[in-house]
């Protein structure tokens, strides 16, 4: 990641808003922003599926709730975040480990990103990693580009969900929304 290239760039938002970049309370803040970047973009090194943590089990339907991420949406440069749900119809004992469910999450969320292809992206990473027979990814997410700017539909709540395999498929599919409780 270029950090001196985000140094200069956030001056130079500094400068086009008005500010001053070198008062007191703003010199830092280049360099601050360029230290954030690499957490906040982490995700575009790597695949996400090799963060799986494939180990042997049983295909029985493994469900995984509530699972907090935070991405940057592309258009405006601000944050979203929320809830994933993820349901997994295992094939042949191949799952994985419950923490590694989460990294794949995160690594996907980890850069500029659009919600529902963030969906699309945990559920192919998920589908990917495991070759299970189905895969169901629901998000649930609060824009902070739609809170902030706009219309400011404050506390709107949006909700994408994506497919694959058996659990894209009724009745399965209606067995995993249902598990995985409202919403999803």
């Amino acid at each position: 990641m270029d950090q001196e290239g985000i140094r200069r760039a956030v001056r130079q938002l500094l400068q086009a808003i008005g500010e001053d970049p070198d008062r007191e309370g703003l010199r830092g803040t280049p360099d601050t922003v360029a230290q954030a970047a690499l957490e906040l973009y982490a995700g575009y090194a790597g695949d996400p599926a090799a963060d799986l943590d494939v180990i042997e089990g049983p295909d029985n339907l493994i469900l995984m709730r509530d699972i907090p991420f935070f991405s940057m949406c592309e258009h405006h440069l601000l944050p979203f975040f929320g809830r994933a749900q993820l349901a997994i119809l295992p094939d042949g004992g191949r799952i994985a480990g419950f923490g590694s469910l989460g990294h794949v999450v995160d690594a996907c969320a980890r850069k500029l990103q659009i919600q529902e292809r963030l969906t699309e992206e945990i559920a192919d990473a998920l589908w990917r990693g495991l070759r299970p027979q189905g895969v169901y990814v629901s998000l649930q997410a609060q824009q902070l580009c739609m809170q902030m700017v706009g219309g400011r539909e404050l506390g709107a709540v949006t909700v994408t969900v994506a497919a694959r395999g058996a659990l894209g498929k009724e009745p399965l599919r209606q067995e995993a929304v249902r598990l995985l409780g409202a919403g999803a």
